[in-house]
């Protein structure tokens, strides 16, 4: 059975443009069957919900008033886009959502003209906004078509010191663009810091609350004719009455705070700020994630990211676990040694929940910090932590790790601060894509001076590289895991500390050795036992370390083998590029030993299931059998040769 809501108006929407046609009363209803629309085909895909259901309204009162695509609206972070992508063309492809071939579920501009700009992280869009607007003004964008610019940016993406450097820059150059500051007092966590404070107080001080009952009061004493017309000038005013001074100060036009689900409101005050703007403005807009869903307004993330569900009740359909996940098998570890070294202590930016932290500070909170959208200053807060003699776990995931490559060289790898950086979401991820993806963390992490890395092949050795960690403290050590459940094997009680720079045997063979660096064992495994069948025995080594490597290791495998290949969650530049350049210094190429480096190809993988992108990727099981026949058969054409 078909769970399609009745959509009648929205049947006449192909385009932004046919939003003009609409009264504001068919607008009102326009938005309640966009708000049902959008609930369906998540509980179909998956995919982030509570986000778009919080700015339903928004959506089509910025469509409905400005002309999109000439204006560019830009959506910070984009995961509240999907009711954007059904009013732009895309509703008929809706339910292809972050699925292999599919609509990516965030913004991307090969994807739409009306994806102005691509995102899927975080405090871009002021930028991003800015330099349209800034084009516009150099008289190159007429050609393009540029007009408003418009960047819609969350309280919580807010705290990136990104989204403050724009600011600034926009309120000095005084380029007329918009920036919509959607205030739903939470991100995927609730958001903190002194601007979440200062934020709350503008729309809950007494001075706000005052006006909004005197200015009430006084419409209800006039005669009713002019009712409508005073309450329309009431919110005007109210909402230039209540400044926000800070904004003022950076030199924005305030406006605000705006009710961000009052359709009514929204539309007066949009076409005032298209009509009437001269230069930078910010609309202070209040909303509420999951708004119009029960199961999503009460749930504690309200529905942030969300699996196949039953729209009449909001159960998820889940996949039963066999194995518990990477992130919650590091999270105990992390708690079991904090327990018994107390200078452990967890550092995150803005993403408690998804790297494991949120168990670590049920436990202890007085040591844990979840320092904002802020991962520049995550690094260097934890490398004062390390200074001061604690033991910091700066647990970020991959692909957000790349924000603060400066600070971990600066301030940390040149220091030679014992930083612990534990790095979630290693490799391909899967529905979210290229914007997600831990492709990088291996190359621009190996490369520096004293750096430890370690990737883990299985949740055991998870454990024993967070003790290996804790007991680190001749500078900074790294190690990164997939997301997801684990392979299933048991796990230690306790920790143990590795031996840095020694990797581990896995078995003896024959002819080719495989050396796994990271959670691709498996996969080394399988391949194993389909090449036992043709007779092939590889010999299968776990890496551990690819900063420092074992060189005695990896000698004693090329020295002892016709081919060696190396295998990794990671892009060129990585594991088997320090281990090429370990042989060809050593002169083992001259003996004649083919060598391969499997790593992840050199071009941005899109979004489908992990499996699917690492078929992608040839990085499968399959792929690995094939590259030993691979080299083997160039190793007998080699000695049919000689």
């Amino acid at each position: 059975m078909s769970n399609r809501p009745v959509t009648p108006l929205l049947d006449r929407v192909s385009s932004p443009a046919d939003l003009k046609g609409f009264s504001d009363a068919e607008l009102r209803q326009l938005a309640e069957e966009l708000r049902q629309e959008t609930i369906a085909a998540v509980s179909e895909t998956g995919g982030h919900l509570g986000a778009g259901l919080g700015v339903i309204e928004l959506t089509l009162a910025l469509h409905a008033v400005f002309d999109t695509p000439r204006d560019r609206l830009i959506w910070d972070v984009s995961h509240q886009c999907y009711p954007h992508k059904i009013l732009t063309g895309r509703r008929d492809r809706i339910r292809t959502l972050r699925q292999k071939g599919g609509l990516s579920g965030f913004t991307k501009r090969s994807e739409s003209e009306y994806d102005a700009f691509g995102a899927g992280h975080s405090s871009t869009s002021i930028s991003a906004a800015l330099g349209y607007a800034v084009a516009r003004d150099l008289g190159t964008a007429p050609e393009a078509g540029v007009g408003d610019a418009i960047a819609v940016i969350g309280d919580g993406a807010l705290t990136g010191g990104m989204a403050f450097e724009a600011l600034n820059h926009a309120g000095h150059l005084k380029s007329r663009m918009v920036v919509i500051l959607n205030d739903n007092e939470m991100s995927i966590a609730p958001p903190v810091g002194a601007m979440s404070t200062y934020l709350n107080r503008l729309y809950t001080g007494a001075p706000f609350q005052e006006f909004k009952a005197i200015a009430k009061g006084a419409v209800r004493h006039l005669p009713g004719p002019l009712q409508e017309s005073a309450k329309r000038a009431k919110d005007l005013i109210k909402h230039v009455t209540v400044g926000g001074t800070m904004f003022e100060e950076l030199g924005f036009s305030y406006v605000g705070p705006i009710d961000g689900h009052d359709l009514d409101q929204l539309l007066s005050i949009l076409r005032t700020v298209k009509t009437r703007a001269t230069g930078p403005m910010l609309l202070h807009v209040i909303t509420q994630k999951g708004k119009g869903y029960a199961p999503a307004e009460a749930a504690a993330d309200r529905c942030h990211g969300v699996s196949r569900f039953d729209i009449a009740t909001g159960e998820q359909k889940k996949t039963p676990a066999n194995a518990p996940s990477y992130t919650k098998v590091f999270a105990n570890a992390l708690i079991a040694e904090a327990r018994a070294d107390r200078k452990v202590v967890g550092v995150t930016a803005a993403m408690p929940d998804g790297t494991g932290l949120n168990l670590f500070a049920e436990r202890f909170p007085e040591r844990t910090f979840d320092v904002g959208i802020a991962e520049q200053h995550a690094v260097t807060f934890s490398a004062a932590l390390a200074a001061g003699g604690q033991k910091p776990f700066c647990a970020i995931y991959s692909t957000f790790l790349q924000r603060g490559y400066d600070q971990i060289v600066h301030d940390v790898a040149i220091q030679r601060l014992p930083v612990r950086f534990a790095i979630d979401r290693a490799g391909l991820v899967g529905a979210d894509g290229a914007t997600h993806a831990g492709s990088y963390d291996i190359a621009f992490l190996a490369n520096l001076p004293g750096m430890v890395v370690m990737a883990a092949a299985d949740e055991a050795e998870l454990v024993h590289m967070v003790a290996t960690a804790v007991a680190h403290d001749e500078g900074p050590i790294a190690f990164r895991f997939p997301r997801g459940e684990g392979v299933g094997v048991e796990l230690p009680e306790k920790g143990v500390p590795l031996e840095i720079g020694k990797g581990r045997m896995i078995r003896e063979g024959s002819r080719v050795a495989i050396l796994n660096f990271g959670a691709r064992l498996k996969e080394v495994n399988e391949a194993a036992q389909a090449l036992a069948a043709k007779g092939i025995t590889p010999t299968i080594a776990d890496a551990r370390f690819a900063k420092p490597l074992d060189e005695e290791l990896i000698l004693r495998l090329a020295r002892d083998h016709e081919a060696l290949i190396t295998i990794e969650e990671g892009a060129v530049g990585g594991f088997g590029s320090h281990v090429a350049h370990l042989l060809a210094e050593n002169g083992i190429f001259d003996s004649g030993l083919k060598y391969r480096s499997m790593v992840l190809p050199d071009t941005f993988i899109d979004h489908a299931s992990p499996a699917d992108m690492y078929a992608s990727a040839k990085m499968n099981a399959p792929d690995i059998e094939a590259k030993v026949l691979e080299v083997l058969d160039a190793s007998d054409a080699a000695a049919k040769r000689a």
